[in-house]
This record gives structure tokens, sequence and C-alpha cells, in this order.
């Protein structure tokens, strides 16, 4: 079949899609910056379209000709408001893809509770299905925690257990829940195809409590735990908790929590008549493989990988710390690239400005070039060019910058600012790259992280308020300098 995969940077996404490739299935992916795909072994055997789900023309696109569809997006960490973020997306979704008469769509939702309310996240969810099957053929997998190398569910639980020797936890990790190992959600949505719109299917393996899972894990990794449940904890507490001890962030780390606040057991009998070929592996078993996997360096995709929308996120993994922040602007990317790209000289950064010229005189005191090279040209910056103490590493007109660090550090640093299509505006995605070389690498970037976070904040909010001026002021006709 012609498929489109949405999402496919996504964890799920990012290991359907060469799977689909290797049943012989023609794919095609929608992603708002094909730069994201870079590195991916499958990219040169896709489709490629840009665009978002808010975007009616770049879904025309993307569903023309297709027979199925994956709707494998979320927008939990994109908005404050990610339920009606996700309910505008899933509508124009289906409106057009009934209007270019897609045969099936098949989705990817959350298991609801029995017994007791859900959590915002899983209602959205929910809600999700619901439009997607009022106005389309679609067969609607609900799914509890998936457990896999590298996923959030799985890397919560792994940090927990790691971390501490002695856990106090609240009474609901003792509520059943239906954990699923990624390679059955995957072997569910490959049969999918085969099968046709099947309506809500729910799938999962044989169900035990957060507390098992916890104490499986540790089973397997020959740890000994302790785990005491408590009478009441909040379930933001609860988040915060696990912010603070895993790499979760607390905007993820809350619905994962609130999840698992009710009884979330999988009634798994239409999943066996419709699709007898899948017998789910036990918990215990997904737990070792993963573990293999990470051991063997081959985690596919990470729950971290897909581009998040609004909000900031800090990775340091293989050795390389990563600072990103994303803003909505109500400017086309033109506008957003002009902006960041007119940084630096006599113009200066927009914030801060004590700060950059104090970071400038004291690179030059110890030998660096400090903030004195300006630049060439107000606004047109060329690759291998000097911007104070950066110098230009790539520039893609209306879309990319990354400038390379020169002054002195112990490490090597970069700055890379994205601007990406989203519906009537624009993303700017602003990136701060930092390699640290051994202990004073690290030293440096915790002791200046304080002042770098609002800094860097900043920049980003000035940049898209500048573009957003300038739109105002004159409507963008595209181009944009280079």
């Amino acid at each position: 079949m012609r498929v489109l995969v949405t999402g496919a940077t996504g964890y799920v996404g990012g290991r359907l899609v060469p799977r689909l490739l290797e049943r012989g299935h023609q794919v095609r992916v929608l992603v708002r910056d094909e730069a994201r795909l870079q590195g991916r072994p499958w990219v040169g055997q896709v489709e490629v379209v840009r665009g978002s789900l808010e975007d009616p023309q770049s879904l025309k696109r993307a569903l023309f000709g297709v027979e199925a569809a994956y709707y494998l997006v979320h927008a939990m960490l994109s908005e404050k408001d990610f339920q009606e973020a996700e309910r505008r997306q899933a509508e124009t979704f289906a409106q057009v893809a009934r209007e270019v008469g897609l045969d099936h769509v098949v989705y990817l939702g959350g298991l609801l509770p029995k017994e007791g309310g859900s959590s915002p996240h899983l209602r959205s969810r929910a809600r999700v299905g619901e439009v997607l099957r009022a106005l389309l053929p679609a067969t609607e997998f609900r799914a509890g925690p998936i457990v896999g190398s590298g996923s959030a569910s799985f890397e919560m639980v792994r940090y927990l257990t790691e971390r501490l020797p002695v856990m106090v936890a609240p009474r609901w990790i003792l509520n059943p829940v239906s954990p699923v190992a990624i390679r059955d959600v995957l072997a569910y949505l490959l049969l999918a195809l085969e099968r046709g719109p099947s309506g809500v299917v729910e799938i999962g393996a044989e169900p035990l409590t957060f507390k098992a899972m916890m104490e499986t894990y540790a089973e397997v990794r020959g740890l000994k735990r302790v785990i005491l449940p408590l009478p009441v904890l909040a379930p933001r507490l609860a988040a915060l908790w696990v912010g603070l001890v895993t790499p979760i962030p607390n905007r993820l780390a809350l619905p994962l929590v609130e999840g698992i606040l009710h009884p979330l057991v999988a009634d798994t009998r239409r999943a066996k008549a419709l699709f007898p070929q899948v017998e789910p592996i036990p918990y215990r078993k997904a737990v070792e493989l993963a573990l293999e996997r990470i051991a063997l360096g081959e985690v596919e995709t990470r729950w971290s990988g897909a581009l998040h929308g609004e909000g900031y996120r800090l990775e340091d993994r293989e050795g390389l710390i990563r600072e990103v922040r994303t803003l909505r602007a109500k400017a086309p990317p033109e506008a957003l690239f002009q902006a960041f790209t007119s940084l630096g000289g006599e113009r200066g950064w927009l914030v801060w400005g004590w700060a950059w010229a104090l970071r400038g005189l004291l690179d030059r005191m110890v030998g660096g070039p400090g903030l004195r090279r300006g630049r060439r040209h107000p606004t047109e910056l060329l690759p291998g060019e000097a911007v104070d103490f950066w110098r230009v590493e790539a520039v893609e007109p209306g879309r990319l910058l990354r400038l390379r660090a020169e002054m002195r550090l112990p490490g090597r640093a970069w700055l890379e600012w994205r601007a990406l299509p989203e519906g009537e505006g624009s993303l700017l995605v602003q990136t701060a790259y930092f390699e640290p070389k051994g202990l004073s690498g690290l030293l440096y970037w915790w002791l200046l992280y304080p002042l770098h976070r609002p800094i860097f904040s900043d920049l980003a909010r000035a940049i898209v308020r500048e573009a957003e001026a300038a739109q105002a002021k004159a409507p963008w006709s595209g181009g944009g300098a280079g």
C-alpha cells in the first residue's frame, strides 16, 4: 500500500516506518522539519512532505493518493491547552482525509479507566479517537504504558528503580495496569493494514501493579529495593518527584502519573479475536529485551526524539548538552529568519546587553576574539563568516542558522535557530549545544546555567517579538537574507 505516517520522528512512528518498508509498503511521512529525519537509515526510502496537522494544504499533499494513514501524534508537550490543540489537529486531519477519500486511519490512543475519572491526557486521547472514527473508517488501538528501550514509561520505571533504594510512593501504585511491549504495539499497527477498519481495540499484556512493575525491573537488574506506599500523595507532587529523579520533564511526568491514578486494565478479547497472530509478551520479558537493546546501544527511538511544540527541555546525552526552546510566532518563517540572522554586530543581541558585553570583555582578557569582530553586513550572513565571537557554521535561507562559538571555552559550543512553518504562523526552535571537555567543562556549564537560562529564554522571546513586529508593519512577501 501507499501509506502516510504522521509522527514519524516520534517514539512509535520512528520504529514503524522501517517495518512498513520491510513489508513492501510505499511510505510517505509528514514532518514539520525535514532535518529531523537526518541520520535515519530509512530516510532515502520514503517520500517526505513538509507541513503540519494544522495546515490543510500540506495535509492534502500528504494524503493525496494514499490508501491508509497512521495518526501517531499528540500535543501533550506542545501547549498548555494541549486538549484544544489535539482536538483542533484531529478535526483538521479528519476533514481533509475525508475530502480526499482516505480508506483507513490507524490511531494509537490510550486505555481509559473502567471505573473512576480519567486524566485530562487520557480524555484528550479518547476525544481524538472519537473525532477520527466519526469522520473516517478507523482502527483505534488503546494501549497502557508502552515498555521498550527509550519509552517514557520504561524510562520512568528504570530511573526511579535504579536511583532510589528506598522509595515512598502514593497508594495508587497498587492499582493494576496493562503494560504492552513496543514490539507488540508495532505488530498490531502493521496487521491493522491487512485487517482493515476495526473500531476500538484494547491491547496489552497481563495486568500487574505499578509497584510490581518496579519490583520486576529490580529483580531483572539484580537490585534490592524497598517500596513503601503512602496513604496519600498528590499527583502533582509525585510528578515533581519524577521530574527531579528522572530525565522526564514535569509536563510529561504529570500525565504519566495521572494515568495510573485509577486501574487501567485492557479488555483484550477483541484484540485476540481480530489479531490472533499477536501473543503479547509478559512485562518481565519486555523489560529484559529493553535492557538488552540499551546494553547493545541499539535504541532505535527515544521518547524525547520527537519535535515538541512550544516549551523548554534540557538534555544531557552522548556527551552533548542540549538546551532547546520552542516558541510559536504569529509571523512566517522568513520573518523569524530575518530576525535571528540580524543578531550581533552593531545591533547587538537584543537582550541582556551588559551580560554579552561582559562576556566579550572576559573573552578578550584571556586571548579570545571578544565582540570586537562584529559582522560584515547588518542583515546578510554567509557560511564561514564571523559574527562577534561566533562563526557561521551553516545557514539555509528562510529556515536555519547555526553559529559555532570561537570564544575561549572548556569545550565546544553552538547556537542554532530553526524557523518552521506552523499553520498560519511559524515555530522558532532555538538550541544551545555544549560539548564539555572534562570536569572543567561540566563545572563551567552548570555554574553559568542559572545565568544562561534566562538570557537564552529572553533572546528567543525577543526574536519572536521582532519577527511579529516586522510582520505587523509590512506583510511578509517572501525572500530572506542569506
